[in-house]
């Protein structure tokens, strides 16, 4: 697009014949940019926000022909292999619920993302991958067929909440770990509609939830109900039942 084309587009966007709201926030995402330049902003800044917009602008872009449709986001480890239980868990279960309507959202990688990406897409369901840039580990799986990229973690995490009805949580590292803890934070906090966070694995997140009852709780650093915000399954039919009967379609 040529200087020429550039200005008639910003006229356009600035100075709408119909001023609805989606005008009205065209109109404050390109205010906002100008006044990046008055600020006179740091480079690394600069990158950091053109970067930002840039990659919610494509999820949202990709998201959008699939917008009403149910879907959820399943996380764990990297690095199980496919004769691991917990793989072989998560590519039944995303398969059974791309049976039932629901499409799968996973971090694109290895592992139990690529358990669901897989068992979704054998049942021709949505397979949905977001992959983020890691330096090591993490490269996009086979299975996805709806697949985007990310640099910035803080990006791919809002596609993971904004667009899930549910999370299912299966045993998995650091990465695993801050998925769940920005699940339940949101809740907790009332920034987002109440939902699922369903882990599987009793035994593995025994730990975990032991130190929550036990050291959280006890010290009042939350409240007895954050702890029914977390709902642990290990059966894949009660996992099925409970998502199907979620009624609400986040979009």
């Amino acid at each position: 697009m040529d200087a020429e084309e550039t200005l008639a587009l910003l006229r356009e966007v600035l100075t709408p014949k119909k001023q609805d709201l989606r005008s009205l926030l065209y109109r404050e995402i390109i205010l906002n940019a100008l006044g990046c330049a008055r600020g006179e902003l740091d480079i690394l800044d600069l990158k950091v926000i053109n970067r930002a917009v840039a990659e919610f602008s494509h999820a949202a872009c990709v998201f959008k022909p699939y917008r009403r449709e149910r879907k959820l986001s399943i996380f764990g480890s990297a690095r199980v292999k496919p004769e691991d239980a917990y793989y072989q868990f998560a590519e039944r279960l995303a398969g059974q619920l791309a049976k039932n309507g629901i499409s799968v959202i996973t971090g694109g990688g290895g592992g139990i993302m690529e358990a669901a990406n897989k068992g979704a897409a054998a049942a021709g369901g949505k397979s949905v991958g977001l992959n983020i840039e890691l330096p090591m580990e993490q490269k996009p799986n086979d299975y996805a067929n709806v697949r985007l990229s990310f640099r910035y973690f803080f990006c791919r995490k809002v596609m993971f909440i904004k667009y899930a009805l549910a999370y299912i949580v299966l045993p998995g590292g650091f990465g695993t770990l801050d998925e769940l803890s920005e699940a339940i934070t949101l809740i907790q906090t009332h920034k987002i509609k109440p939902f699922p966070v369903i882990l599987v694995g009793r035994d593995y997140w025994k730990g975990l939830m032991d130190w929550i009852n036990s050291t959280l709780l006890k010290y009042e650093h939350i409240s007895p109900s954050d702890i029914g915000i977390i709902r642990q399954m290990d059966d894949i039919d009660e996992i099925v039942k409970t998502i199907v009967g979620i009624r609400d379609i986040t979009t």
